[in-house]
Parts: C-alpha cells; sequence; structure tokens
C-alpha cells in the first residue's frame, strides 16, 4: 500500500523547491535503492510538469566504500568529464539519500576520499551554482535506527518536518533574517562556549524549502578573520564516514588554532582541516529554526535544522554569502543552546536557552 505522504513529499520537492516546467532538464540522483518509491513519484511528477528530459541514477555507499578502498591513484585522478558535460545541460537536480548504514564509510581510505571530493568539485560547483537543486532524504530501517526510533516513528518525524507550509515558514523567517542584516557584533555563549564576530555586510538567508528537504534555518557568514573564542559542541556529527562527538575548536583571528574530539578523534579531526587552508576558517553560521526537529539523529540535514541550535561550520562558504572562504570541505557541527546558552546581536538578546525572546522573533518559537 502506498504512503500518501510520499506523494506529499514528491510534490514539495517539484512543485515548491525545484519548480519544475516545461522544457527542463532534470537529473534525479538517488543513493541507495530504498528511495525508488520516491523516485517514482518524482520521475512521473516531472514528466506531467512537462519537463523535456528527466533521467534518474542511483549509486550504492558498498560499492563507493570499495572503490575508495582499492583504487589505484591513477584511478582516482581519473575525471568523469561525460557527468560535466551532462551537468551542463541539467537545470533541475534533485538528489535523495537513503542510506541503511550510515558508518559505511567508517573504514575507507580517508586520503582517498578526500583527493576524490576535491576531483569532483566541478561537478558539484557547476550543479550548486547553475541548477534549480534541492538534497532531501527518504527513510530507511537504518535511518531510523540511527535516530533511535522505530521506521514508523522516523516515518512520521521525516515527514512532519519535510510536508509543511514553507511559504507561512518563509514569511516567519524574514524577521530573523532582518535582524541579522542589519547586525554587527555575534556572541554566543554557553557551556565551555564564548564565541564573538563580526557578520557586518554579510546578508541573512533564508532557508525556507528551496534547496533542503527539510530545510529551516537562517544563515550567514562571519567576517573570516574575526572570529575570537572558543565553541564546545555537544550534537555528534558524522563526516567521510566517521563519528565525531565532543569536538571543542579554538579561534585566533578567525583560524582553528586548536581542535579536539572525544574518543581519540582529534587526529581525523585535525586531518580533515588540514585538507586545505579554507577549512581552518569558518564559513557559515546559522540559526535552526524548524519547529518539528527537535533532536540530534546522526543526520545532518536535520540536525542542523533543530530548533534552539546554531552551527558553526570549517570550510566553504556559500555564495549567497561570500566571506572570501573557499575549501573542499564545508562541515556543519551542530551546537544545541537549549536549556543552555545566549545568542546576541550587538546589544541585543535575540535567544536564551533555546528560545527566541526578542519581540520581533516570538512568533518563531514552536506553538504549545
Amino acid at each position: 500500500m502506498k504512503d500518501p505522504r510520499v506523494r506529499e513529499l514528491a510534490e514539495v520537492l517539484v512543485n515548491y523547491s525545484t519548480r519544475v516546467k516545461k522544457g527542463d532538464v532534470v537529473l534525479i540522483s538517488a543513493s541507495g535503492l530504498e528511495s525508488v518509491p520516491l523516485v517514482k513519484e518524482l520521475y512521473a511528477l516531472c514528466l506531467a510538469k512537462g519537463a523535456a528530459y528527466v533521467e534518474y541514477d542511483f549509486s550504492v555507499p558498498e560499492i563507493n566504500r570499495h572503490f575508495y578502498s582499492t583504487a589505484r591513484k591513477e584511478q582516482l585522478a581519473w575525471f568523469p568529464q561525460h557527468k560535466l558535460d551532462f551537468m551542463e545541460k541539467v537545470t533541475v537536480y534533485i538528489g535523495i539519500s537513503a542510506a541503511e548504514n550510515s558508518m559505511v564509510m567508517a573504514q575507507a581510505n580517508q586520503g582517498a576520499m578526500i583527493a576524490h571530493s576535491r576531483l569532483m568539485r566541478p561537478i558539484i560547483d557547476r550543479r550548486v551554482k547553475s541548477t534549480r537543486w534541492v538534497i532531501t532524504r527518504y527513510p530507511t530501517h537504518g535511518a531510523a535506527q540511527e535516530a533511535r526510533m522505530s521506521l514508523d516513528e522516523y516515518e512520521d518525524y521525516l515527514f512532519s518536518a519535510c510536508c509543511m507550509d514553507w511559504r507561512a515558514e518563509s514569511r516567519k523567517q524574514e524577521k530573523l533574517k532582518k535582524l541579522m542584516d542589519r547586525a554587527d557584533q555575534v556572541r554566543i555563549k554557553a557551556s565551555d562556549t564564548d564565541l564573538a564576530f563580526s557578520i557586518k555586510g554579510m546578508p541573512g538567508i533564508k532557508c525556507d524549502g528551496r534547496f533542503n528537504i527539510p530545510d529551516g534555518e537562517v544563515f550567514t557568514a562571519p567576517v573570516r578573520e574575526s572570529v575570537e573564542g572558543h565553541i564546545t559542541y555537544n550534537c555528534p556529527t558524522l563526516y567521510q564516514g566517521k563519528e565525531f562527538a565532543g569536538i571543542r575548536l579554538e579561534f585566533e583571528r578567525g583560524r582553528i588554532i586548536g581542535a579536539s574530539a572525544a574518543g581519540g578523534m582529534g587526529g581525523p579531526l585535525n586531518e580533515i582541516l588540514d585538507t586545505d587552508e579554507g577549512a581552518r576558517y569558518i564559513g557559515e553560521f546559522a540559526i535552526g529554526v524548524n519547529p518539528a526537529i527537535t533532536r540530534p539523529m546522526r543526520n545532518i540535514l536535520f540536525d542542523e535544522k533543530i530548533f534552539g541550535s546554531i552551527h558553526f561550520t570549517p570550510g566553504q562558504c556559500y555564495d549567497e554569502c561570500d566571506n572570501g572562504n573557499r575549501s573542499a570541505v564545508h562541515w556543519d557541527m551542530v551546537k544545541l543552546l537549549q536549556g543552555d546558552g545566549e545568542i546576541w546581536f550587538d546589544d541585543l538578546l535575540i535567544q536564551k536557552d533555546g528560545l527566541f525572546v526578542h519581540q520581533e522573533l516570538l512568533g518563531l518559537n514552536p506553538r504549545g
């Protein structure tokens, strides 16, 4: 029996997020075979909207792991020009992850993964800069297990966070964006965290369902060399198939001068931060505002949107808010402020203990 929420999610992705229209060239790219029901709905909807051509492809994480673990140097260096050639024709890109095992890359060759991510950057840049794109997740038993839920519970959680009135959410986010636009100094204070930085001249960007589903954040970027202080992240994060917890970063003149992690993961952490110069600077500062996402799930597409959280991201900035930082890394690290923390814009207390307290922002707080 079909779940009608799969069709509802497909309609959000096609009609709202990417606005598929007559003549579009659409690429639906799915990681994990469990996503077939959503791919079928997307394919049918794109054709019905008049897309000139709809391509779909599937990748299998276990096969990718084999590549990273066994590929020779010349194989790692071979650039798939045909993929870039096709991406130059694509106008709409819909990416789906349906992972059964988030740790499938845990023992893969990290150096090979970093090198290959650099190699593939032109394709990703073309997709990000030149298509109407959106990324989403499809519920699987593996993802539910990571979230400490049954599959039914996880499906309810995922669809409630994805299938909402994004136009109404966009209107609510506008007030936070305007305050962010006017701010100069930002201060984040919480347990083992005291950060100060400037966002003067950096625009606030609403994340209202256009590029990520689920969505729900407002982001900007710090002036690159302005970050001072330290932050300890209290939300686990997965990167390149490895789990990191208790990450603590220290900053001086914008650069990460000290980095540690719990469980002996400081070495792998610093290896990633040494990928290139930009990996030790911050490319994004964001405030999570999705009212349906309330706790970590080890899935960054959800965790970075947790209401009452921030993420402070080493690596590449976004073109919409360009602070000049360039990197092959973009690592969204999340800190929960629920029950512990303050966000200040200049002399205004914006949020305390995970709830907005500034009068103009009270409408963003979850109801009930």
